[in-house]
């Protein structure tokens, strides 16, 4: 997983992970917020809670395909408080969480988020305020080990150092299910 508030670059980040392996599935998480046609709240405000929870869908893709012996990349924003979640709908599907699924969080400043947002065309997400919120919480309950702070170099080094904790296995998630990374 290849997470962070918006505006981080973890969509530019997490295909060129993905690009990295000979064969790899990418599960865009945020697309599934579209599947909602009517009735959609923005997730960032606190009553979308539960139709965020929902939404966490996307893990149960990502662990099929996981299971099916393909390796796969979730990106999208997925707060800490979802963790636990997405592992467990991992898990449903087959997948040894505790000793495959791999999290990392793109944290920058806050300013560096509001810039990307500023950046971006054609996103539903360009909520300034939104944004401050999702990153003030990014990183919250998240083991140290999993957060990138440094996006220095461009996507492609941030990609090079997400590779190097997925192969050292210092991004593997322990004990999801009972707590966030």
């Amino acid at each position: 997983m290849v997470t962070g508030p918006p505006g981080t670059g973890e969509s530019t980040v997490a295909a060129l992970v993905v690009a990295a392996f000979e064969t790899a599935a990418l599960v865009p998480g945020d697309a599934f917020f579209g599947f909602r046609v009517r009735g959609a709240i923005a997730p960032w405000l606190p009553e979308a809670h539960e139709q965020n929870a929902v939404t966490t869908a996307a893990a149960a893709a990502a662990g099929a395909f996981s299971a099916g012996g393909c390796p796969v990349v979730h990106d999208g924003v997925v707060g800490p408080w979802y963790l636990p979640l997405f592992a467990e709908l991992v898990g449903r599907q087959g997948v040894e969480v505790e000793g495959e699924l791999h999290c990392v969080v793109l944290l920058p400043d806050l300013e560096r988020c509001h810039r990307g947002v500023a950046e971006r065309t054609g996103h539903g997400s360009v909520d300034v305020a939104a944004t401050a919120q999702m990153h003030a919480g990014a990183g919250a309950e998240v083991d140290g080990r999993h957060v990138l702070t440094d996006l220095s170099g461009g996507p492609g080094e941030v990609a090079r150092r997400v590779l190097e904790g997925h192969a050292a296995g210092t991004t593997l998630v322990r004990g999801a299910a009972r707590a966030a990374a």
